[in-house]
């Protein structure tokens, strides 16, 4: 063998060794790729995806899809091999690790924001659907978070929904706020509180802001909720996150509480939803079309913000542009009717 020979082979050896170890090197990425979709009509299990007690229900008949992301998790790294081939391949995405689990959070810290970001949902698709079947929805201040240690610690729960303080009836967050400020440092404060339907009373005893110790306060964050004479439950896999279901959630718990089937075919969806009913963009948008072809949908919802994103889908879903659920409603009825689904507001 030749001295270059040697050389050649060394290079070629080196640069075999070099690729080897850069194609096992974890890199920064993760990858969306289509997640199972769930008939939110149907049973998720041995219960149903979505149950109305305490109001009349109506039977429905059609299928209606939440469709999700199957993400890569985060104990597990891509290698660059993974990542470059999730980007070049349809019907995927790479997205900067960051992107999802960001620097600083632990695992658990962004599993519970995502769980958090659902249960917002769940209580928006409540209230939007019951508003629509005009069904009385009542807002009330509630309390959002009570400190450790603080005052309120096994008075008041997270959830409560306040409605009198010092027996005078409250309807704002303002007005909850203004009650506690009225007292001094050390006074006893009586709350009337709707908990699981039923009135309680509590008291407080307050005690000085830590910026402030002649500010009185409770140890406890008041946001708003609300009060509705329906129950509504929610069998989805819990290791579900995120709010891009709520439009699906409250177009299937109108159609249960309103009379006549709403969904008679197979529509997915997807979409954020305020209690107002407002249908809010979201992430993944070819990812969660291709998840809607898989189960055998006919039709998909798309919030109006994500038309720019369908540049880049193949799709032979008819999919609709809605901005609000009484837009999606109107969508799901047209779509029995071939001659009125061929009108569909579509993505310009």
């Amino acid at each position: 063998m030749t001295r270059q020979t040697r050389i050649a082979f060394v290079a070629a050896v080196f640069f075999v060794a070099m690729a080897v170890a850069l194609a096992l090197v974890p890199v920064g990425f993760v990858t969306w790729t289509p997640g199972r979709t769930h008939d939110v009509l149907a049973d998720e299990g041995d219960q149903p995806a979505i149950a109305v007690s305490g109001i009349e229900t109506y039977p429905t008949e059609g299928q209606l899809e939440m469709t999700t992301l199957s993400i890569t998790s985060p104990d597990a790294r891509l290698t660059l091999p993974e990542a470059l081939l999730a980007y070049w391949l349809p019907h995927r995405d790479t997205l900067p690790r960051e992107f999802v689990y960001p620097a600083g959070k632990s695992a658990e810290q962004v599993e519970s924001e995502e769980q958090e970001m659902m249960d917002d949902s769940q209580t928006g698709a409540v209230v939007a659907a019951l508003r629509a079947a005009d069904v009385p929805v009542v807002e009330r201040p509630q309390i959002a978070s009570v400190t450790v240690g603080g005052p309120s610690e096994g008075a008041l729960t997270p959830g409560d929904l306040v409605v009198a303080v010092q027996g005078r009836e409250v309807s704002t967050r303002e007005e909850v706020i203004e009650a506690v400020r009225a007292v001094s440092v050390g006074d006893e404060i009586h709350f009337t509180v709707l908990r699981d339907g039923e009135r309680e009373q509590v008291v407080v005893t307050t005690v000085g802001s830590n910026t402030d110790a002649a500010v009185p306060v409770i140890g406890a964050q008041v946001g708003y909720g609300y009060e509705y004479p329906a129950e509504v439950s929610f069998g989805i896999d819990p290791r579900v996150g995120g709010s891009s279901a709520g439009l699906v959630f409250s177009l299937a718990i109108y159609d249960k509480i309103t009379p006549g089937p709403l969904v008679t075919g197979h529509v997915a969806g997807t979409g954020t939803i305020t209690a107002d009913g407002e249908v809010g963009r979201i992430g993944g948008v070819q990812q969660k079309i291709r998840g809607a072809e898989q189960a055998g949908a006919q039709a998909f919802l798309l919030p109006t913000g994500n038309c720019r994103d369908l540049g880049e889908v193949d799709t032979d879903l008819q999919v609709v542009a809605v901005s609000s659920l009484e837009e999606a409603v109107a969508a799901v009825q047209a779509l029995a009717d071939p001659a009125a689904a061929e009108a569909l507001p579509r993505c310009p």
